[in-house]
């Protein structure tokens, strides 16, 4: 796979909800990485979308990350492909990098819904979350099977930037220290 590049790429944040958090295991890595990396697609206009399980049990997107209002994609299915009209938002020149919870239902069936979608999936793991550590590797384990790339944070900010000469670069690092 090439390098992510920032004008192919969409981030996906998937399900970073007010109830579901607390139980999350080092849930405030994934807040803390999934915030990053939406501050350094604002800064690098990369779109981003977010999705929303059951918002009725499980509130809204928490507030360091919450999208525009009305934004949000609502869905009770656990993968986001199976939702209708999900994969029609999702422009089709675009890679997707993925972040959210649970790694392991949500993000994991999203991902390899995308991958029977012919779609290319960077998972950044360092950004993805479930109660137990052992459910989240597993999934990575089962998502990077499958084709999705398994990346970190760094990782996607450094490659869409591509160069310490871009316009933006100390804004951008000034994320990661």
């Amino acid at each position: 796979m090439p390098l992510i590049d920032p004008a192919r790429s969409l981030l996906l944040v998937i399900d970073v909800q007010v109830r579901l958090m607390p139980a999350i295991a080092e849930g405030d890595g994934v807040i803390a990485n999934t915030g990053r990396l939406v501050a350094a697609a604002q800064l690098l206009d990369v779109p981003v979308l977010v999705t929303e399980q059951n918002a009725g049990g499980l509130g809204p997107t928490v507030p360091a990350l919450a999208p525009e209002a009305g934004t949000a994609v609502p869905k009770m299915s656990f993968g986001a492909t199976r939702t209708p009209g999900f994969l029609e938002r999702l422009p089709a020149d675009r890679d997707l990098v993925v972040t959210g919870c649970e790694a392991h239902i949500c993000v994991l069936q999203t991902v390899l819904g995308l991958r029977e979608a012919g779609r290319r999936a960077y998972v950044v793991a360092d950004a993805v979350g479930s109660r137990r550590i052992a459910n989240r590797e597993t999934a990575l384990a089962r998502m990077a099977a499958h084709g999705a790339e398994i990346v970190t944070t760094e990782m996607v900010v450094f490659e869409w930037l591509g160069t310490a000469r871009h316009e933006r670069f100390r804004d951008v690092v000034k994320l990661i220290k």
